[in-house]
């Protein structure tokens, strides 16, 4: 069965965020995911309020930008997440916008590097190991996690191009790739993702799961909503991306990406969606029955 979320959008504020939580839980919404994106709201924060605020709902974060934050500091606010509420949270590792980096002064020079040692140092922190390295950006000296998590957690890095697509099946549980990516693109990702797998010698044991949000608009102005967001972000000439309509064509457009490759879609709604709780009962009550 093909996993189906929804995205809090940071643009929302973060007081927000309780409201559209309870409703997702009281509707059954599998997923809800939140993004920290700069300078908007703090990934983990957020997801710990999230959390305490639910009873069922699994909290993804896509993503957490690796140049902002020390793996160790990392590693703790995910450990302390998987041990309060087991099972419930899931963390995407990335790049970050490049540009929001260089704001900060956290620009590196090789984000590929980066984000490989990071991968690298949080899987065997988040595995209770004592890990001791000299990276190019991660150095740890002896460290080790007192409350590891209880149980094997996944770490999944977000992706877009070949060279981190490939990282993420070498180095990740799984891969998060965004709104911009169309049913061939998640085909394509997939490749990559298996070429990268094969290269660190993982095989069918290890399965990735890959997780891919889909921009939705509905209501009676979906169309209009849809076209200006792509054409904001300069997608509007990329073939089959977005959705804009009922909940059958929603539907239908998540089964498109779930046949390509993905394995979880998270419904994502256009910047100014004005009833973001009604968009978190439209996934949960109306899309989801039609999704195998």
């Amino acid at each position: 069965m093909t996993a189906l979320g929804a995205v809090f959008r940071p643009q929302l504020p973060p007081e927000r965020l309780r409201d559209v939580v309870r409703v997702a839980d009281d509707a059954g919404l599998k997923e809800l995911w939140l993004w920290e994106d700069c300078f908007r709201e703090g990934g983990i924060s957020a997801a710990a309020a999230a959390l305490a605020w639910s009873e069922r709902v699994r909290i993804g974060v896509g993503l957490l930008p690796v140049p902002l934050r020390n793996v160790a500091v990392t590693a703790m606010e995910a450990a302390a997440l998987h041990r309060m509420f087991p099972g419930r949270a899931v963390l995407g590792v990335g790049h970050g916008v490049q540009d929001w980096m260089g704001q900060v002064g956290a620009r590196a020079e090789s984000p590929l590097t980066l984000l490989r040692e990071h991968l690298d140092a949080l899987r065997a922190l988040l595995r209770g190991e004592r890990v001791s390295v000299q990276g190019r950006y991660v150095r740890l000296d002896d460290v080790a996690l007192d409350w590891p998590p209880a149980t094997p957690v996944d770490v999944l890095a977000g992706a877009e191009g070949p060279r981190t697509l490939r990282l993420s099946g070498e180095a990740a549980d799984g891969t998060v790739l965004t709104s911009a990516t169309s049913p061939d693109g998640v085909r394509r990702a997939r490749a990559l993702i298996e070429e990268g797998r094969l290269a660190a010698g993982r095989g069918a044991g290890e399965p990735h799961h890959v997780v891919v949000y889909l921009l939705t608009a509905t209501g009676p102005d979906a169309p209009a909503r849809l076209r200006a967001e792509l054409v904001a972000e300069g997608l509007e000439s990329v073939p089959d991306l977005g959705v804009a309509g009922d909940a059958d064509a929603v539907a239908k457009a998540v089964q498109r990406l779930a046949e390509a490759g993905a394995d979880t879609v998270i419904l994502q709604p256009t910047a100014d969606e004005p009833d973001p709780e009604g968009f978190v009962q439209f996934t949960a009550r109306e899309v989801r029955p039609l999704v195998p």
